[in-house]
C-alpha cells in the first residue's frame, strides 16, 4: 500500500484508515420535544436505537486482517450516555482516511446525514462511505447528496469495502473496479453491479468479538466501541447463524424476498456450526450474561442443528443459550437442546393470536392449540424462560384482534400451568413497514396504506412530535390514532393480567398503569395541537427520558448469576490480545 499519509493533503499518518460512525436516530434527541413512545420496548437498545449493527465489527475485523486499522465509535450511546458529549467535537477530533456511517436500520437516517455532514464539515477531503440494508435500498439517493462520497450495497460488504479502501489508499481509485458500488463520477452517480452475495460465511466473524476486544485495549476506550448505552451494566452478547432467511414473513426487511430484492441474496448463507462455537467459547472468556442466537438454527437443515448441539455439548458452555424460533417445534427438538446444552431459552414471536392473520404474513404458521403444545414441551424439556411477543399494527387486526392477544396470552398461560417463566409482550408495528419487504413493496396487497416511501419521506415522519405521527402506514383496519390506542389498551390489559398472575407486583402494575395513561393523554395533546396547526413548542415538555411508558427491558432480561469471567480469565484474554497487536505491528514494520 501507499504511505497512508499522503492522501487528504496530510503529512503524518493517519491514526486510522476508517472510522465507523453509529448515529442516534435524531441527531439533536436530547434537544427535541418529541414523545417516541412503545417503538424500541422490545429491543436491548433506547428510542434513539443506539445499539449499532453487528456488521460493524465483522467490516473491522475483516479490514484488520489486511493491515487496516479501523475504529468503531457509537455516537449514539456516547451521546445517550453524557448530557454533556459533544458529538462534533469528537468527530472534528478523529484522525481517520474515511468515514463511513452506518444506514442499516431506516430510522437512523436523519442521524446518519447529518453525521455525514458533520464529517464532511470538518475533515472535507476525507471519503463517506454508507452501508447498511437501508443505504441498499436507498443507495441512489444517498449517493445524490453532497456530502456523500460512496455507498456500499448488500449484505456482505466486507470484500467490497477491502476493495475500496484498497483503491483509497493506494491512491489508483479504479472506483469502476469495487463491486456493490454505488459511486459519483463528476456529477453523474454510477451504480456498479452488484457483487455476489457469498453463500459461505466461514471467513467472517459476526459479530467479531476479538476485534471488539483488540480495539478497546488498543484504543485505552471502552465507551466508544460499546455496543449500545446499558451494555456496562448488562454485557449481554450475540451471535448471528445466517444471513438472508428461509422464510418470507410479509413485514420483514430480512426476509427471503427483501433480501433477493435489495442484496441479491438467492438463498440463505449459513456459519457453520463450528465457527459459531468457536465464538461461544471466545465469549465466555469476558461475559458470563446469555448469548443471543440470531436465526432459527433448523434454517440450516437438521444435520447443521446436529453438528451444532454436538459441539455446544462437548463445550458445556458457562453462558445460556437463547435461541429464536420461526416455526412449531416439540418434544424431539427440544429434547436434543435439553441434552446438549446446559441453559438454555427461547424467543418467539408470534405476533397475532389470530391464526388468519399469522397465515396471512406468513409468520408461525401453526395452530393456536399446537402452539401451546410447543410451549408445553419447551417448559417440560428444561427451557428456562419462554418469551411470546405480540404485535400491534398488522393487517385485517381490529382493535378487537389485538385485544385477543391478551386473551391468548391468558389461555397459555392457564395451559402451561402459570409457569412463571413464560414472559409476554406487546408492541406496536413501528416505526416503519420496512423497506424492501412485501409489505413495503404492495402495500394494497398486503392490507397497508403507506404514508412515506422516499428517504426524505421518512426523514420527515421521523421528526415528528409522537409516535402516532411517526408512524409510515396505516392497515386496512385502524388507521394510526386506532393503532396507538389499540396499543395502549393492550398494554394496560396485559399489565392487569401479569399482576393476576404473579408475572409483576402491584407497585409495577400501577406505575405502569400511570405511565400508559400520561403518555395517552400527551398524545392527544399533541394530536390536537397537529389538527389545528397550533404551535407544538407551546406544549408542556414531553419525552421518553420523561417515563418509561411500556417499556418492559427488565422483563426481557435473562436470569444471571454475574456479569462477566473472572478477573484470571479477563487478563488472560487481555494478555493474549496485546501481544497479537505487538506481533502485527511486529510484522507491519518489517
Amino acid at each position: 500500500m501507499a504511505d497512508l499519509g499522503k492522501l487528504n493533503g496530510k503529512d503524518h499518518p493517519v491514526r486510522y484508515d476508517l472510522a465507523l460512525l453509529h448515529p442516534p436516530s435524531v441527531y439533536d434527541f436530547r434537544k427535541m420535544k418529541q414523545f417516541r413512545g412503545p417503538m424500541s420496548d422490545v429491543i436491548p437498545s433506547s428510542s434513539i436505537f443506539d445499539m449499532y449493527p453487528v456488521g460493524f465489527t465483522s467490516i473491522a475485523g475483516f479490514l484488520e486482517r489486511s493491515a487496516l486499522r479501523v475504529k468503531i465509535v457509537n455516537v449514539a450511546a456516547r451521546m445517550l450516555r453524557d448530557a454533556k458529549f459533544d458529538a462534533e467535537k469528537k468527530i472534528r477530533g478523529l484522525d481517520a482516511r474515511a468515514f463511513g456511517v452506518g444506514l442499516h436500520w431506516l430510522p437512523h437516517a436523519q442521524g446518519a446525514l447529518e453525521i455525514a455532514k458533520l464529517v464532511k464539515k470538518h475533515h472535507p477531503a476525507a471519503p463517506v462511505i454508507f452501508g447498511g440494508l437501508s443505504a441498499t435500498y436507498y443507495h441512489r439517493e444517498l449517493a445524490a447528496y453532497p456530502f456523500i462520497d460512496f455507498v456500499v450495497r448488500g449484505d456482505s460488504t466486507e470484500e467490497p469495502m477491502l476493495r475500496l479502501m484498497e483503491e483509497l489508499c493506494s491512491g489508483r481509485k479504479n472506483f469502476s473496479a469495487v463491486p456493490s458500488l454505488t459511486w459519483k463520477r463528476g456529477g453523474d452517480i454510477v451504480e456498479n453491479a452488484m457483487g455476489e452475495a457469498p453463500a459461505n460465511l466461514n471467513g467472517i466473524n459476526i459479530p467479531d468479538y476479538r476485534y471488539a476486544v483488540r480495539s478497546v485495549i488498543r484504543d485505552k476506550n471502552l465507551l466508544d466501541a460499546m455496543p449500545y448505552h446499558g451494555w456496562l451494566d448488562y454485557p449481554v452478547t450475540a451471535l448471528l447463524t445466517v444471513r438472508g432467511c428461509t422464510q418470507n414473513c410479509s413485514l420483514c426487511g430480512g426476509s427471503r424476498s427483501a433480501y433477493k430484492l435489495n442484496c441479491g441474496r438467492q438463498k440463505p448463507a449459513m456459519r457453520s456450526p463450528e465457527k459459531l462455537v468457536q465464538d461461544i467459547a471466545f465469549i465466555q472468556r469476558f461475559s458470563r450474561t446469555p448469548v443471543f442466537v440470531i436465526g432459527d438454527i433448523r434454517q440450516g437443515g437438521e444435520a447443521y442443528v446436529e453438528e451444532f448441539l454436538t459441539r455446544v455439548a462437548a463445550l458445556k458452555p458457562k453462558n445460556e443459550l437463547v435461541f429464536e424460533l420461526f416455526w412449531k417445534a416439540g418434544d424431539e427438538f427440544f429434547s436434543k437442546i435439553q441434552r446438549r446444552v446446559p441453559r438454555y431459552s427461547l424467543e418467539i414471536t408470534l405476533e397475532s393470536a389470530d391464526e388468519d392473520i399469522r397465515r396471512a404474513n406468513g409468520k408461525f404458521a401453526c395452530s393456536n392449540e399446537e402452539f401451546i403444545r410447543l410451549a408445553r414441551s419447551a417448559l417440560a424439556h428444561g427451557c428456562r424462560k419462554l418469551d411470546v411477543f405480540f404485535m400491534v399494527g398488522l393487517p385485517r387486526q381490529t382493535r378487537e384482534s389485538a385485544l385477543r392477544n391478551v386473551a391468548f396470552c391468558e389461555e397459555i398461560h392457564r395451559a402451561c400451568g402459570l409457569d412463571r417463566r413464560l414472559n409476554y409482550f406487546i408492541a406496536p408495528l413501528a416505526p416503519f413497514l420496512d423497506p424492501a419487504s412485501r409489505a413495503f413493496e404492495h402495500p394494497e396487497q398486503f392490507g397497508y396504506k403507506r404514508l412515506a416511501a422516499s428517504l426524505e419521506d421518512h426523514i420527515r415522519h421521523f421528526m415528528a412530535p409522537s409516535w402516532e405521527f411517526i408512524l409510515n402506514y396505516e392497515t386496512d383496519a385502524m388507521n394510526r390514532r386506532q393503532i396507538v390506542e389499540a396499543m395502549y389498551e393492550s398494554f394496560e390489559k396485559l399489565n392487569d393480567f401479569k399482576l393476576e398472575c404473579g408475572l409483576i407486583d402491584a407497585e409495577t402494575h400501577q406505575k405502569l398503569l400511570g405511565e400508559s395513561r400520561a403518555s395517552l393523554d400527551h398524545l392527544a395533546r399533541v394530536r390536537e395541537a397537529v389538527n389545528s396547526g397550533a404551535d407544538l413548542e407551546l406544549l408542556p415538555g414531553f419525552s421518553d427520558a420523561d417515563l418509561e411508558t411500556t417499556r418492559t427491558h427488565k422483563e426481557l432480561r435473562w436470569r444471571i448469576r454475574r456479569r462477566y469471567a473472572g478477573v484470571f480469565s479477563l487478563a488472560c484474554l487481555g494478555l493474549e490480545v496485546f501481544l497479537e497487536q505487538w506481533q502485527a505491528r511486529t510484522h507491519a514494520r518489517s
